[in-house]
C-alpha cells in the first residue's frame, strides 16, 4: 500500500509532466515549416529552408547553412515568413 502511494506521487510529480512536455515538443517539431525561425538545443538560431523526415536545413548568419536532426530543435521563435 505504501509503495503504491509513493509510486502514484512519483508518477504525478515527475513522470506525467515530463511526458506532457515531450508530447508538446514532438508536436511542435512535427508542425515546423519552411520559413520558421528556430533555436536548436545548442543555442543556434536559424531560418528553416528545407525539411526532410528526420533532418532540417537552416540558414544562419550570412549565408551559412546547417543540417540538423529534427530532435535537436529546442523551440520555434516565429512562424513562416
Amino acid at each position: 500500500m505504501l509503495f503504491g502511494g509513493l509510486f502514484a506521487i512519483f508518477y504525478f510529480l515527475l513522470i506525467r509532466p515530463q511526458k506532457k512536455q515531450q508530447k508538446a515538443h514532438d508536436q511542435m517539431v512535427a508542425n515546423l515549416a519552411k520559413g520558421d525561425e528556430i533555436v536548436t538545443v545548442g543555442g543556434i538560431v536559424g531560418l528553416i529552408i528545407h525539411l526532410t523526415e528526420d533532418r532540417i536545413t537552416i540558414k544562419t548568419a550570412g549565408d551559412t547553412r546547417l543540417e540538423i536532426d529534427r530532435a535537436k530543435i529546442g523551440r520555434r521563435l516565429s512562424g513562416g515568413g
